[in-house]
C-alpha cells in the first residue's frame, strides 16, 4: 500500500487542532451555560461581566415567579461556575474572573434586596494582608472570589497587626483564615499568627499566598495551607465545608 491508497478520513486524530483554534472563550462558555431560558441570560451576563444585564435577567426571572434567594444558587452561582471552570482550564484569565465576580456580587445584593429572606452562607472566612505589607490586590481578589462562591468574608484589610488577626479569629470563629504577602520581609508575620493561634488552642486552617510566599515556607508552620493562586481560596474553603481535615488539605493543595 502506498500513501496514495490511504483515506485520510479514516485516520484517528487525537486532537482536532483546527477546532481547538476555532473555539473562542465565548464558544467554550456557551457549552456550559444552563439550558433554562430564564437562567441562561443571567449566566451569560455574569460571564461577560455585565452588571446591568445580570440585574435585568434576575428581574425577568423574579417576574416569572422565581424566588430571589433561590436564584443565587440556581442562576448566579451556576454562571460563576462557568467562569471559574474556564479559568481553571486556562481559557480565560484573572481580569475576566474579577469582572464576573463583581457582576455576580451585584446580583447577590439585588436578590437580597428583593427578598425578606437571607441567603445561607457556606461559611465565614477572615482575610488579611500581613503586618507591614500594604499590597492588597491579592487579598482583594481572594475576598471577591470567596464571596462569589457563597462565603461570608470578614476583610481585615492590609498591614494587619498579628494581635488584630488573632482577635478577629476568636471573635468570628471562621472556617478558614487567609493571609497574603507580597514582601519577603512581611510574610514571617504568618508564622507569628500560626503560633499565637496554637497557643490559644485554635486550629483553623490558615491559607497563605502572595508574591513573596512559597510552599516551602508555608509548610514550616502547622496550620499553613499553601494557595498558589487566588482561585485556590474558595477551593480550599469548599474542601473544609466538605469535612476535609488539615492534613487532607495539605495533601490536596501542596505539590509533592
Amino acid at each position: 500500500m502506498t500513501s496514495l491508497d490511504i483515506d485520510p478520513s479514516e485516520i484517528l486524530v487525537r486532537y482536532n487542532v483546527q477546532m481547538e483554534k476555532a473555539m473562542s472563550p465565548e464558544d467554550a462558555a456557551a457549552e456550559l451555560y444552563p439550558t433554562d431560558e430564564l437562567y441562561r441570560p443571567i449566566a451569560e451576563a455574569i460571564f461577560e461581566g455585565e452588571e446591568d444585564d445580570v440585574i435585568e435577567g434576575l428581574e425577568a426571572a423574579i417576574d416569572a415567579g422565581k424566588n430571589p434567594i433561590a436564584l443565587i444558587d440556581d442562576a448566579l452561582m451556576v454562571g460563576m461556575k462557568v467562569v471559574t471552570d474556564l479559568y481553571d482550564q486556562g481559557v480565560i484569565f484573572l481580569p475576566n474572573v474579577m469582572m464576573s465576580a463583581d457582576a455576580m456580587l451585584d446580583g447577590i445584593e439585588f436578590c437580597k434586596d428583593q427578598s425578606d429572606e437571607a441567603p445561607v452562607s457556606k461559611g465565614k472566612v477572615v482575610c488579611h494582608v500581613a503586618e507591614g505589607d500594604v499590597h492588597d490586590i491579592g487579598k482583594t481578589i481572594v475576598a471577591a472570589l470567596l464571596r462569589a462562591n457563597g462565603y461570608e468574608v470578614v476583610d481585615l484589610g492590609r498591614d494587619v497587626p498579628v494581635d488584630e488577626v488573632i482577635e478577629a479569629v476568636k471573635a468570628e470563629n471562621p472556617i478558614m483564615l487567609t493571609g497574603t504577602a507580597l514582601m519577603t520581609t512581611t510574610m514571617y508575620a504568618f508564622k507569628a499568627v500560626n503560633d499565637r493561634l496554637l497557643e490559644a488552642g485554635i486550629k483553623v486552617p490558615f491559607a497563605c499566598g502572595g508574591g513573596a510566599v512559597n510552599q516551602d515556607f508555608v509548610t514550616t508552620y502547622e496550620l499553613g495551607v499553601y494557595g498558589e493562586e487566588a482561585a485556590d481560596a474558595p477551593k480550599i474553603a469548599d474542601q473544609i465545608v466538605a469535612g476535609a481535615a488539615l492534613d487532607a488539605l495539605k495533601e490536596e493543595f501542596h505539590k509533592h
